[in-house]
């Protein structure tokens, strides 16, 4: 996949960002439109690992965005990265997880012996599907987490995390995992490949957007629309600039 043109390139986050759960953020869609007719190219980095690749675009459409597959980088993708092709893995998460190990051509296991275990965000965590995390990873099995976020942001409040998830499995594990997405190496590496000329980091949580831009090498512009609305994130990294919304933030870069 090539990287994404443009005259300076804004990695923009989705949840919190563009959206909270299915309910787009009113004036993202002018604010993406805005940069694009300024000619900068857009990135939409999101450690949600739930959704496919098609059923953001989708999401994006109804928000009144398009994007194409590589304006769209994922901590699933991330996750599949780090493992090999023709390598096996068991799966705590949903298809935005197991398409992405498909096209990285690793095969799916209800249970170990397996070489990985991926963990991402999904609402069919159960008992048994915890045991048999744990289990596989205490065979052997490489430990991965598609992200560590403790929470996930919806209109009326904020649910369990991928984080949440995982630290389930590494307690009953007694294992520590490794990390893919926002800020860890993985999704490092592939925004510096889809996105080489990134000029600016825009996010709702300074712990994974903020980090994440200071591992990039980018200005970090915080909006308060996702899970800093009500000032109980922590700043573990301070923003460069701060905004209501992604809308009032492109209004103070970009001349019409």
């Amino acid at each position: 996949m090539s990287g994404v043109a443009g005259q300076g390139t804004w990695v923009i986050d989705l949840d919190g960002v563009v959206w909270l759960a299915d309910q787009p953020i009113a004036g993202s869609a002018r604010a993406v439109e805005r940069l694009r007719r300024a000619g900068h190219g857009v990135v939409f980095a999101t450690n949600n690992a739930s959704p496919t690749v098609a059923e953001l675009q989708h999401r994006l459409a109804e928000a009144g965005i398009a994007a194409s597959p590589e304006e769209i980088v994922t901590s699933a993708q991330a996750a599949a990265s780090m493992l090999e092709p023709g390598s096996t893995a068991l799966v705590c998460g949903d298809d935005g997880v197991l398409e992405a190990l498909a096209a990285r051509r690793v095969s799916v296991r209800t249970e170990g012996p397996v070489d990985a275990v991926v963990v991402g965000w999904t609402r069919r965590f159960d008992f048994d599907l915890l045991a048999a995390a744990a289990t596989a990873v205490r065979q052997g099995a490489r430990f991965i987490g598609t992200n560590e976020d403790p929470t996930h942001p919806t209109p009326h409040r904020l649910l369990p995390g991928s984080g949440a998830i995982l630290a389930a499995v590494a307690t009953a594990a007694q294992a520590t995992p490794e990390v893919a997405g926002k800020p860890h190496d993985p999704i490092v590496a592939l925004l510096r490949w889809r996105a080489p000329e990134a000029v600016m980091m825009v996010g709702d949580r300074p712990s994974t957007d903020g980090a994440l831009a200071r591992r990039l090498g980018l200005p970090f512009a915080l909006v308060r629309t996702g899970v800093t609305s009500d000032g109980r994130e922590p700043m573990v990294v301070e923003p460069d600039e701060e905004a209501p919304d992604l809308e009032t933030l492109v209004a103070r870069h970009v001349d019409d």
